[in-house]
């Protein structure tokens, strides 16, 4: 597996949504501009917060909800997955949509 690096990251991150399979639910990320993001979980919890990148992943602290590292790391399998602090993948990246299809922050 490889680290994807910050200009990866910000070039695939900035202004795009992120679709992730999260054990068969789909879970959805936007990244709003080089510091907001917004997610919505598959049961439904919208959450928003700041985020910023790191050396070799980013972290993000959820207004309403809790603080965390990520990396996102290229598999031999050719997938992205994204990867907690303790190096265990939580979700595959399935697609990245260029700005907010899903509407995000929903009101």
């Amino acid at each position: 597996m490889a680290k994807l690096d910050e200009p990866a990251l910000a070039a695939i991150m900035v202004g795009a949504t992120h679709v992730l399979d999260l054990d068969g639910k789909e879970a959805v990320i936007y990244y709003q501009d080089a510091d907001k993001a917004h997610m919505l979980l598959p049961d439904g919890t919208a959450l928003s917060g700041k985020w910023r990148l790191e050396k070799g992943g980013y972290s993000v602290d959820w207004t309403n909800g809790p603080n965390a590292s990520w990396s996102l790391d290229n598999y031999a399998s050719g997938r992205i997955g994204y990867v907690d602090a303790t190096g265990t993948r939580r979700a595959d990246l399935t697609r990245i949509e260029f700005g907010n299809p899903e509407n995000l922050p929903r009101q």
